[in-house]
Order: C-alpha cells, then structure tokens, then sequence
C-alpha cells in the first residue's frame, strides 16, 4: 500500500496511490500520455513517476506513492518513517533520525543496499560504483512526495536496482512563505520555512527551503542539523523549460558504531555507549535540468548533476578485556578519524516518443547517462590530546567511470493490453589509488546486458493485472572488487526478477496483491558484521514472496488501511553459508491504520510489525553478551510498535498537530553493530504549520 496510505484520503486517492492504474500516473494534472509544456513554474528534473508533466509509460511493477499531505500525517523524523510503512521494506533502525540510510527490499538484507536511493531522478548515495553508500540520506523536511518502483518498470534506472527504485521528490515553494515547527522528547527543537514567488507572467520562479533542527537524541545520541535547498526555474520560449536546485546539508551528529552489551539492554539502558564518537556530515549539490518540446509527441529532458559529501568519522579505540570486566565500553585515548569524501559528476538524457508501431499506439523512450565518480579516504591516527589532529596512515581515492544506455517502448496491443519491452546496458571501470603505497594502484571494469519485459492488463475498468520479469544488477565496491590493489575478477551482483501483480478499488474498498521472485547468481552480504565476508561473491540466494495491501473506507470520517509482506524464502542456496537464511531480511512485515478524519480532525492509530530476523549470515541465535569477537551476531526478536498521531485545522493555513510514538513504550532491538542498537522508547512531538 502507498505509503502505506496513513490516511484514507478519498476512494479515488487511496485507489490511485494504491494501484497506480494509468489515471495515476497523470493524476497531478490530468494530462494525456501526448508531451506538453504548460506555463506553470513548476519546472521539476526528471522524475521516476508521478511527473507533473505527465510522461508516458504506464508501470509495469508495483508503484507506492506518498504525497505531502500523507507525509504529514505521519510526522515523521526520517525519510524511513515513511519507507517503514510500505509493503516490501524493512528498516534495520541506528537512531531516530536514520542519518544514514538502511533499508531493505523484498527479503534483501536491510544492512546491504541493493536498491537505487534517488532525489529528484538524482543518486543520493554518494558511491554507487565505488561503495560506501549509506552516508547521506535525504532529509524528510525538504521531501514533498516519495515514490516507490518495484518490479520491471525500475529497468529505466540503475544501478543497484535490484530491490527496486525510491525517489524523493522535494518540495517546490508556493508564492509566500510558510513557517512550521515542533518540539518533542528528547529537547527536539525543529524550525522549517519555506518562500517563493513568480513573476507576473508565471513563466518562472524561485524559491527556499531551510530547516534547523537539534536534539538530545534518544540515549543522548544528540545532533545538529542545518539543511536547505534553492530552486529556481524559467520557460524559455514556449515550448522549453529550465530548472535548477541548488542544496546545503550539515549535520554534526554524536553517534558511533557501537552499541550497548546485552546485559545492560536488559536493564533498560539509556545511555550513549559512544559518547565521544561524532559523525560529520556535509553535502554540496546542484542539478541543472532542462525540458524541450520537439513537437507535440516528442520531448527532450536533460539533466546535469553534482554533489560533494564528505564524512569524517571520530571514534575512539576500546580496551576489550576492560569492556567486558564493565559491562559496557571503556574507552582508551586512542582517536582515529575515518573521513571520507565523495564527488560526483554526471549527465543524463532522455527522448520520449508517442508514435504508432504496426498500427498500434506506442511509446518510446530512449536513455543515455554519463557519470564520473571519486572518493578522497583517509584515515587520521590522534589522541584524545591532539583533539582530531594526527598522522595520515590511510589515503587511498577510489573512482569509477560508467555510462549507460537504454530503451523502453509501451506498445499497446489491445485497448486492454500494453507490453513493455527493453534493455538497459551498464558499462563502468573501477580505478584505486594508494597514495601511502608509492601511488600503487589497479583498475577493473565490467558491462552489464539487462534486458526485461513488463505488461499490464485492464481487466475492468478498475482492476488492473500487471507483471514483468527484468535482469538487475548491484556492482561490486572498489574495495572489494580491487582488494589488495589485485583485480578479484568479481561480476556486479545479478538477479533475475519476477513480478505478477493485480490492483485495483471497488466502491469504498480498495486492494492490491502481488507475488515475487528474486534469482541471484551471485550475492555479496556482509551484514555489517564480518567485513571478511565480502572479499568474495556469497554465491547464490532466492528470494520469494508476496506484498499485500487493503484499505476500506467504513463513512462517518472512518477508514482502515493495512499492508503485509510475507517473505518465506530468502536464502543463501550455495556457499559457505547454504541453507541459512539473509540477515535483516524478516519472513512477516506488517502495517495497521485506524483512521478518522472529519471536518477539521484527523487522527490515526498505527501499529508496525516487524518479524523476527537473524544479524548476520551465519543464523546465530544467542545475542552477545560482552566485546569479545568480531561478529556480531543473533536472532532479533519480533516487536510491534503502535503510533498515535493527530492534527487541527485551527483556521486556513494554520495547523496544529502532535504525535506520540511507541505509545506502549515498548522495549526492543532495531539491530546490531558493535552492540545493541536499541529502538526509540516513547516520545512525544508537538508542531504548529502556518502560511502566508
């Protein structure tokens, strides 16, 4: 279920948010499939779905979207808030904010990213060829709509899309300015502004949004959060349109890898089990996009982006046998920085043609990406003295060229029945330099053929059955795929995947159910737990389920809205560790909402239920007791978690609303690094939002 559609908004919405039939897909303006330019300001890059204006592929896959007023309903402090919510994904939790990115799809491992994270139709992570792609994660304040792709249809995309597609769509400023605010647990303080305006003609505009945010942090995992976003945009002529985003992000946050020992979760610890470990984190970046109507069939978009984002890491070395004596960490003087940054470069094209083919309406879409990518690591041996200055033992860049092309026509052979062939080729060259080793260095390089095909069938005007089958690929990170300055000869990691679907809404009742299948050749999964584990393909793994989701619309302001994810099979079938099951990778996602809205008032009751799961490859069972060892394994009991949110129209523009969240306060384990992540016990949040 979209979003998983926290809130009925209507039969229709919640249908098409749902089932994303072909009205969904044009829904924002309710545009035909032909190219159009319209005057409005809102000049956007190049999306995954959902596009304002109006594109002409109908999914093949399972498609969830969350608008705005959804994203509001749920008050979330994190993008993963809401990705927690729709069917397919499992969050392994680190703190309350999800800092860094960590999610999962499908019974894919929540601690391994196989799925492309995107902002705006822009990578988010800052390494897809050269790894290390969990340290940025788009700020939900800035996000506007959030759409999910699964199954064929991610074929446009890559890499890494394996699990699926996740695009955030930001927000573009209406003329004047709005405010919003909270506060909460924890000392939470979060101020959020947004202005814009256009000109007389409406032909273009410019706008802000910025937000500061800081907290104590749940265990006193505090940050500090600076982030905001420019947009700009102009018509050129009539038939071309030019947009540009330019964003800040800094974010100084007091959290670490490690986690507290099992006894003292026990005993209800609430403490920071690193409090002198910080996470600094830093992003540049600016997208220069561009619309051309060719004629009234034919379009044109381009888009150029850039992004800096560096992460210097501050943690303190442990004296283990001391740890163990404690029950917690003892930390020694002993500092190392483990900073890193990363730059990317990259340009992309994409041609849309409504035309006929054989007599049948078609629509074809023909892409071209150029990307360059590099990583400047390094890793700083100080004293708790030299306060973060110290000797450079570590200093390697990583890069990585790729370019990709593609091609997808949606041909529609009846009124009822379209199918979407393509292919996607994925060329890149991995390149590392050691500059501590006399500028020793190594390259590899691969290309990928991935072809697929996808079909949709109407079978009543509001049922849909849908299904594909396509190649997705993950490639191997520079540090594996070049260990040892040796070329290890690793493929990217491939999967064929399968997908049959059907969607649809009767009267107040609306559904969709869909079966899966993952077939790996060769899966990488390290678990964040044994670092060895991935010098060398896993082997093979299989992945099978299903997705479901139900919402009903009882009247009286009353509906309900649920999902589920059941995923009996994901597995390793060869290897080391064949038979045993992928860590964070549950059999049972669940998702409940008991909904009113009336007038003025809406509230929500939700429950998230996350089945048990194991924390490494090896299926251990018994949780670790002490510091000892470098694995971090063992069986993650199941939990649920209910929320209760609510908000006021106190007169129009002006909202008032709160949340209290894991109103039970119930006690559980998000997951395991060096410790117990423990989960976020009950807080309470309050907020106003006006507009001027």
């Amino acid at each position: 279920m979209s979003a998983s559609s926290v809130f009925h908004k209507s039969r229709l919405s919640m249908a098409l948010a749902l089932t994303a039939l072909p009205l969904a897909v044009h829904a924002q303006t309710g545009e035909s499939t032909a190219a159009s330019v319209d005057a409005s300001p809102s000049i956007q890059v190049i999306r995954v779905t959902g596009n304002q204006q109006g594109h002409a592929y109908v999914e093949t896959g399972t498609v969830n979207l969350i608008d705005l007023e959804q994203i509001q309903a749920i008050q979330p402090l994190s993008t993963e808030d809401v990705l927690r919510r729709i069917p397919g994904i499992n969050i392994k939790g680190e703190e309350e904010t999800s800092i860094v990115s960590n999610f999962g799809l499908r019974g894919l491992s929540a601690s391994e990213s196989k799925s492309l994270l995107l902002e705006d139709g822009v990578p988010v992570a800052p390494g897809l060829f050269i790894g290390n792609d969990r340290y940025f994660n788009t700020r939900i304040q800035r996000v506007e709509q959030v759409e999910v792709l699964k199954g064929s249809s991610s074929l446009r995309y890559g890499p890494s899309t394996i699990g699926g597609v996740v695009n955030y769509i930001t927000k573009t400023p209406d003329d004047g300015v709005k405010v919003s605010g909270r506060v909460g647990s924890f000392n939470l303080r979060e101020m959020n502004i947004e202005a814009g305006g256009q000109n007389v003609s409406g032909d273009a505009y410019a706008g802000v949004v910025a937000t500061y945010a800081d907290s104590d942090g749940f265990m006193d995992k505090g940050y500090e959060m600076s982030d905001v976003m420019l947009k700009a945009g102009t018509a050129i002529g009539s038939n071309q349109r030019l947009g540009l985003k330019v964003s800040f992000h800094e974010n100084d946050a007091n959290i670490s890898y490690r986690g507290v020992f099992l006894d003292a979760y026990r005993a209800g610890a609430d403490y920071n089990p690193a409090p002198d470990d910080w996470y600094l984190q830093d992003r540049k970046a600016a997208d220069l996009n561009h619309e051309w109507l060719i004629s009234d069939s034919t379009t044109l978009k381009t888009l150029f982006y850039w992004s800096d984002v560096s992460r210097d890491y501050w943690r303190y070395s442990v004296d283990t046998p001391a740890s163990n004596l404690a029950g917690r960490w003892v930390y020694t003087d002993d500092l190392t920085g483990n900073n890193r940054s990363f730059e990317r470069l990259g340009a992309e094209t994409r041609l849309s043609m409504a035309h006929e083919l054989g007599g049948m309406t078609a629509d074809t879409e023909f892409g071209f990406r150029v990307m360059t990518e590099e990583s400047n690591d390094t890793r700083i041996r100080a004293t708790r003295q030299q306060d973060r200055t110290g000797v450079n033992d570590r200093h390697r860049i990583d890069s990585a060229d790729s370019v990709a092309a593609y091609v997808q026509s949606r041909i529609e052979l009846t009124e009822r029945l379209a199918v979407t062939p393509g292919l996607r080729v994925e060329d890149y060259e991995q390149t590392q330099l050691i500059l501590t080793q006399n500028n020793a260095s190594a390259s590899t390089s691969n290309t990928e053929f991935l072809p697929g095909i996808g079909a949709t069938f109407d079978l009543t005007p509001a049922a849909q059955i849908y299904g594909g089958v396509y190649r997705a690929f993950s490639p191997a990170s520079n540090g594996v795929a070049l260990d040892g300055l040796t070329d290890q000869n690793l493929d990217g990691e491939r999967s064929t995947n399968y997908e049959l679907g059907i969607r649809g809404a009767e009267g107040p009742l609306s559904y969709e159910v869909a079966a899966f299948a993952m077939d790996f050749s060769n899966q990488v999964v390290t678990g964040n737990s044994n670092p060895n584990l991935s010098q060398s393909n896993a082997g093979e793994t299989e992945h099978y389920g299903m997705e479901f989701a139900l919402g009903y619309d009882f009247g009286m302001g009353f509906s309900v809205d649920s999902n589920a994810t059941w995923v009996p099979t994901s597995e390793f079938e060869t290897g080391a560790f064949a038979g045993n099951r992928l860590p964070y990778a549950p059999k049972l996602l669940a998702n409940l909402g008991l909904n009113y809205r009336m007038d003025r008032l809406q509230a929500s009751l939700t429950a998230h239920h996350r089945g048990e799961q194991y924390a490494d490859p090896s299926n251990q069972v018994d949780l670790p007791t002490g510091a000892a060892g470098g694995i971090w394994g063992g069986l993650l009991p199941a939990y649920t978690v209910v929320d209760l949110t609510a908000q006021y129209t106190v007169a129009q523009g002006f909202d008032v609303f709160g949340a209290i969240k894991n109103l039970a306060d119930k006690k559980y384990i998000a997951g395991l690094r060096q410790g117990i992540y423990v989960g976020p016990e009950r807080s309470v949040e309050v907020g106003f939002r006006y507009g001027f």
